[in-house]
């Protein structure tokens, strides 16, 4: 879900998932995406913790 997320806003990111049974990603993100991708993840409907 999260991966079709990124990808509707324009590709703001590269989603890989880390580990599957926990449900951990990466996303990898641009100087210039930064900013948006933060408002966004911490704006979705579900609770995520973000690692920086």
């Amino acid at each position: 879900m999260l991966t079709k997320l990124v990808e509707a806003y324009d590709n703001l990111g590269i989603v890989s998932t880390l580990d599957q049974t926990s449900g951990m990603v990466k996303i990898r993100v641009t100087q210039d995406t930064w900013e948006d991708m933060i408002k966004i993840l911490n704006n979705l409907p579900f609770l995520i913790k973000l690692y920086m």
